[in-house]
């Protein structure tokens, strides 16, 4: 058994619903690593080996149809569901953001405040997306999303490649991102910690070892969280599902899990993305079929039946 992460890579409920309901019916989906295209893993789905689903989106909303069917069939699952305030020039292929308000509360109503997370992150400072920005959009989420959540995750934008070449670009269009002295930083995490609190929410962060984050009352999180799932789900999993996944960073809290997505798979294009370009990712979109076990091509077809040309791992 094992949690399946649906996923960090990327949005599986706004884009790939339907190969993933797929995926759940047919018991297994199969895994390319991304280090070695030739080496696939095999993943079993079957409700008997998934401790529980946690899925990552922007945008939930195409996949509400399916979730009776998950319901059905007896799977448990949370969403980490990412609400931020940014515009076009940050988020351009999202919906508006009163619309994702209300795709959140609809989904909380369906789940359960306690399985929709809400996250704030990453928060990423400009010289159009100053402390002054970020804690009048996140009072402003907060009013609307306080009785649909339990949690609020946040963190602060980190300097990944990809993301970095994005900021370049903005750079061209007058938006210099750029972090704050770190009194100013002290000074939001301390006004995102009180509010939080205010509205009856706990506030963790995401993959940061930050002191002011700490010293602001927002403690190191886990996104992947047995300890969450145990207490939804009225489980007591043994200890080894408890234990840190050392493939995440050092800084990141969460278990071991599963992750199932491929990178450069997301249609969003944030222009603070880690996992993929926009242009990669449409093109990788084309190669995509709802019928195949693959996220992104065909198994068959890249060589899945030949001798010696893939490695077919079990991974339960």
């Amino acid at each position: 058994m094992q949690i399946i992460s649906a996923s960090r890579r990327t949005d599986i409920p706004a884009f790939y619903g339907e190969w993933f309901i797929n995926r759940i019916r047919a018991g297994y989906c199969l895994w390319k690593n991304p280090f070695n295209a030739k080496q696939i893993s095999r993943v079993s789905l079957a409700p008997e080996d998934v401790i529980a689903i946690v899925f990552w989106t922007k945008n939930p909303r195409p996949f509400f149809r399916y979730l009776p069917e998950l319901d059905s069939r007896g799977y448990r699952y949370y969403f980490q569901f990412t609400v931020n305030g940014y515009g076009p020039e940050m988020e351009p292929y999202l919906p508006p953001l009163a619309e994702r308000i209300d795709t959140f509360r609809r989904l909380a109503e369906m789940v359960g405040p306690k399985r929709v997370i809400w996250r704030y992150d990453p928060i990423v400072f400009s010289n159009v997306h100053t402390t002054e920005f970020h804690r009048e959009k996140f009072a402003s989420i907060l009013a609307q999303l306080r009785d649909y959540t339990r949690r609020v995750v946040v963190s602060i934008v980190d300097d990944y490649r990809k993301a970095t070449v994005n900021f370049r670009r903005l750079k061209a269009e007058g938006i210099t991102v750029a972090a704050p002295p770190e009194p100013v930083l002290q000074e939001l995490a301390s006004f995102l910690a009180a509010e939080a609190k205010k509205a009856g929410l706990e506030i963790q962060s995401c993959a940061e070892n930050l002191p002011f984050l700490r010293r602001a009352g927002i403690m190191p999180g886990k996104c992947v969280d047995a300890d969450l799932i145990e207490k939804i789900f009225s489980l007591s999993l043994p200890a080894k599902y408890h234990l840190k996944d050392k493939s995440q960073r050092a800084e990141c809290g969460c278990v071991v899990s599963k992750d199932i997505g491929v990178y450069d798979t997301c249609l969003h294009g944030c222009k603070y993305c880690y996992a993929g370009s926009y242009e990669t990712s449409r093109k990788n979109y084309a190669r995509h079929d709802p019928a195949s076990p693959l996220l992104v091509g065909n198994y068959e077809e890249e060589g899945g039946g030949g001798e010696g040309q893939m490695s077919l791992f079990m991974d339960f």
